[in-house]
């Protein structure tokens, strides 16, 4: 093993930094470009739209057989010219109770049918959502709040649901019955139609305007929703932290004006709509003293009946009632697109690791890695690993030594390919692992972290994510038989005996019923079914008891038997069993070779050794 000479990267940033990937806060679309995006992600929200179209029509014309068969009663039936002709009353009572049933049939499916697009949309898009959180890199991920995130694909989600399924249908009822209705009404008085229509005037022109302001709002609202899920999911992780360090009181003043802001943002939001509505309902008011005084005038000129001044007034209710429905539907309007703006601002946030379209699958077998000229910064600081060259040999165990924050944890990072250089090139096999296909990379490479994180459910299941694709879900037995092999090959089969439940324990969510030695058993458990061809493992032995650190050091042996592997040593006695150390220091690989070579040399590793010797005696 020795470093290389790299050769010059064209694909190197010229500065030698890395301005990353934030996470975007919301996506800067309209509300007409929010709703077109969003059913491109979503089209099976437009599933069957055709024919609900078509019984939403049905259903808006049930609403105007009213006024029709009030007009029809009044002029022709009571009346009728030789006095009321009770029959014909009969007759058309009747023939409106048909049509209301109808168009209650009729609105009652599109209900039903938008229920079933709506959510069939909307799984899409949580399923979409989800996918690419979980493709953005942990840098990515962190610069928003876990709890803020997670509500970008639940309760973000959620509006766009409540909107679709309520304020939807009442969106496109309400737009076809204002159609409907206007058009009676023209047939029945075009000198009345003008007057509506003039008084509503002044009130669309402001509602453009209105709109804007009310998104603004709303907008601010999921920001708030999103930063106060953040802060309460946070303090119940680290319950145990806060109580342990007595800072309740101040944890709950954190959570408090969170609180406190979630709701200043909803009442400035709910204070714009109600301005829109209370104009809404004054209009609407007026509209219909209006239509009194201009049609009782039109009666009296006889140029309309007092049937259709009745229907006339009936089909006024109709087309003012969407108006003043209008503060419900822009309220769940205005937070339904604040909602889809913030999940396709995640949809649109750039993943920063991805395979090219070319990329190929690497074969297995013994695995080695190569570094040309590696340089790495974290976004918008400065490089913490500068021109590293590096070979890593097939089947030989190294460790990676060095001060707190000199680079070893990223240099892990890198060969996992948890992210790429800012120049220089990480090679598998000799080829560049950003042409190497990821599934391809996971089923070669495995990382062991420091704190292996176990999910909530049994023991078996947390192992089983090691290989999960090796037998059917449904296959129990072949899944507990494979696990209890691993830890029988890994030496741990006394350990798995004595544990209550043995491989059915319930370890909790985040493993809390296991010690930290006890998940890190799990770890490697879950590792060895992964069966890698390579492992890259963070040291992690340093809080737990002696005889965990023994089960720990057995299994370790077993673990990296006849594989490559690399260990970022936090004890120098990991680096002394190592046949290669590596010295990170200063985010520059200073020193290679074994233990006993850098020990007889004049340079950081015998200072480092000797300090630590001195603090173990």
């Amino acid at each position: 093993m020795r470093r290389r000479e790299a050769p010059a990267d064209p694909t190197a940033a010229p500065d030698g930094t890395a301005d990353g990937v934030r996470l975007e806060t919301t996506s800067a679309l309209g509300a007409w470009a929010t709703l077109r995006r969003g059913v491109r992600i979503s089209p099976q929200l437009l599933d069957g739209l055709a024919v609900t179209g078509v019984l939403a029509l049905l259903a808006a014309g049930g609403r105007v057989v009213v006024p029709i068969a009030v007009q029809q009663t009044v002029d022709t039936g009571i009346l009728a010219p030789g006095g009321p002709d009770t029959g014909r009353v009969a007759l058309l009572v009747a023939g409106a109770a048909v049509c209301l049933v109808l168009a209650g049939v009729a609105s009652a499916l599109v209900n039903v049918r938008l229920f079933r697009s709506s959510e069939a949309g909307l799984a899409q898009l949580r399923t979409r959502g989800f996918r690419h959180v979980h493709d953005l890199s942990s840098l990515t991920q962190n610069t928003e709040r876990r709890g803020s995130l997670v509500s970008r694909v639940t309760s973000d989600v959620d509006t766009i649901s409540l909107f679709v399924q309520w304020g939807g249908i009442m969106l496109l009822v309400s737009v076809l019955q204002i159609a409907v209705a206007t058009a009676l009404m023209l047939v029945y008085s075009w000198q009345l139609t003008l007057v509506v229509w003039a008084s509503f005037l002044p009130l669309v022109l402001v509602l453009g305007p209105a709109q804007r302001r009310v998104s603004v709002a709303y907008a601010q609202v999921r920001v708030r929703v999103g930063a106060m899920l953040g802060a309460i999911s946070e303090s119940v992780v680290g319950a145990e932290t806060i109580r342990a360090y007595g800072v309740g009181a101040r944890t709950q003043r954190t959570i408090d004006r969170a609180v406190r802001s979630t709701r200043d943002a909803m009442v400035r939001a709910q204070t714009r709509v109600a301005v829109v509505f209370s104009g809404g309902v004054l209009v609407a008011n007026a509209v219909l003293a209006g239509v009194v005084v201009v049609g009782t005038l039109l009666g009296v000129d006889g140029a309309l009946t007092a049937g259709q001044l009745l229907a006339f007034l009936f089909l006024v209710q109709l087309f003012t009632g969407p108006v003043q429905m209008a503060t419900e539907i822009l309220n769940e309007l205005q937070n339904a697109l604040a909602g889809w703006r913030r999940v396709i601002g995640v949809i649109d946030t750039e993943v920063e690791v991805t395979d090219r379209p070319d990329a190929v699958s690497s074969p297995r077998g013994p695995a080695a890695f190569t570094l040309h000229g590696v340089s790495y910064a974290y976004p918008g600081g400065p490089l913490v690993l500068r021109d590293v060259d590096l070979e890593l040999p097939p089947r030989v165990k190294v460790a990676v030594v060095g001060r707190t924050g000199s680079g070893k944890t990223t240099l892990a990072k890198l060969l996992t390919r948890m992210a790429d250089p800012v120049t220089g090139r990480v090679e598998l096999d000799g080829v560049d692992l950003r042409a190497v296909s990821r599934r391809s990379l996971r089923h070669r490479v495995v990382l062991v972290p420091q704190e292996g994180f176990l999910f909530d459910g049994t023991l078996a299941e947390n192992v089983a994510y090691g290989a999960r694709d090796v037998w059917a879900d449904d296959d129990v037995p072949a899944r507990d038989r494979a696990v209890e092999q691993a830890f029988a090959d890994l030496g741990l089969a006394d350990w798995l005996e004595a544990l209550p439940g043995g491989l059915h324990a319930d370890v909790g969510q985040r493993g809390e019923r296991l010690s930290a030695g006890e998940r890190q058993l799990v770890a490697l458990a879950r590792a060895h079914l992964a069966d890698a061809d390579y492992l890259v493992l963070d040291e992690a032995t340093s809080a737990v008891d002696p005889a965990t650190e023994v089960r720990i050091a057995r299994a370790l042996d077993q673990l990296t038997a006849g594989r490559g592997t690399i260990t970022i040593a936090h004890r120098l006695s990991t680096a002394e069993a190592a046949e290669v150390v590596v010295v990170v220091d200063a985010g520059r690989v200073v020193q290679v070779g074994p233990h006993a070579e850098l020990l007889g040399q004049d340079g950081p590793y015998a200072a480092m050794h000797a300090a630590w010797l001195s603090q173990t005696r």
